[in-house]
């Protein structure tokens, strides 16, 4: 029966919620395991909060900050993005202040070292930048944010016609040169093991990151950036990507019907003629979001499987449903 191709809305909403779960653990990997540990600094509340953890040595944590810094903006996403958006964000922001706080410890040192310390900077930069962007933007297209300029971004995009990453990224070069001024204490590691030098009385020791090396963390933080941007906008204007159908059916009303009132997408019908036939024929062209393409060919195969069909992706549409032509 066809209902059964439409059990969307909780099926949609759970996708949603599990894809935000994963987006948020894949953000945290990568800051847990090629970020924190070569003491780097990226954008963000997430810069701020490592700006933090490095200048108290270790003593604030980047999950207290984390969630402290985002706390102030989620009444703003509130009012401003509404409830959705806001729970979403809430929970995405407590689960990473969580796996920030827990998953550091939770990761071998073995494989942060090979995958991350023996490699250098520059490719945990690539590395780090390349994960997190797709945990932000993962996070984003289902209606949740990793918090900080990602709630800033998306309401600066709500009224302006500019990309998320391109508004991150300028918010980012700020919090990232801004870090000159914040000392840096880093821990001393052993060049065998990559664990930190104990004292005698088993605290780690620490020294402050000297001037020169912290414009390098600044240029590195530079391309951390520059890449997560990168990688966001690759990520959300996939998974924002629309197709235009053409179906040709003899049921063409209840196809019609159904998109219509069932899966809550317009539906065109055009007048044609089959010139092979000489026969008139009615044509419904329909506009939907590449996601939920599987679902469509699915229902209106349940209803006429005979019926043909063409589909083509299509760019830049605008109104009811879709985009918005922003102010």
């Amino acid at each position: 029966m066809p209902s059964a191709f439409l059990q969307k809305s909780i099926l949609t909403q759970v996708k949603e919620w599990l894809l935000v779960t994963l987006g948020i653990l894949i953000y945290v990997t990568g800051w847990s395991m090629f970020l924190i540990p070569n003491n780097l600094i990226g954008g963000g509340v997430s810069g701020i909060s490592s700006m933090i953890q490095y200048a108290t040595n270790g003593t604030i944590q980047m999950g207290y900050s984390y969630f402290f810094l985002n706390a102030v903006l989620i009444v703003a996403a509130i009012v401003i993005l509404g409830m959705g958006f806001g729970a979403k964000t809430i929970y995405a922001i407590v689960l990473a202040s969580v796996a920030l706080r827990f998953l550091p410890g939770l990761i071998p040192v073995t494989i942060i070292k090979t995958l991350a310390i023996d490699n250098g900077k520059l490719l945990s930069v690539l590395m780090g930048g390349i994960i997190t962007g797709i945990g932000i933007g993962m996070s984003i297209s289902n209606g949740g944010s990793t918090g900080g300029t990602d709630i800033i971004a998306l309401i600066y995009t709500k009224y302006h016609n500019v990309s998320p990453g391109k508004v991150i990224l300028f918010l980012d070069f700020i919090i990232i040169g801004s870090s000159i001024f914040v000392p840096s204490f880093v821990p001393e590691l052993d060049p065998m093991t990559g664990q930190p030098v104990l004292d005698a009385a088993g605290n780690p020791i620490t020294f402050r990151m000297p001037l020169a090396e912290k414009i390098t963390t600044i240029l590195y933080g530079l391309i951390l950036v520059t890449v997560n941007s990168y990688v966001l906008d690759m990520y959300i204007s996939g998974s924002q990507q629309s197709v235009q159908l053409f179906i040709l059916s003899k049921e063409y009303e209840k196809i019609a019907d159904a998109i219509s009132k069932e899966m809550h997408r317009g539906v065109t019908v055009l007048d044609g003629k089959g010139w092979y036939t000489k026969q008139d024929t009615k044509v419904l062209m329909v506009l939907t979001r590449k996601t939920d393409l599987n679902l469509m060919l699915r229902y209106i195969k349940s209803i006429d499987s005979n019926a043909f069909l063409s589909v083509s992706s299509v760019n830049g549409v605008y109104g009811k449903g879709f985009e918005t032509i922003k102010k």
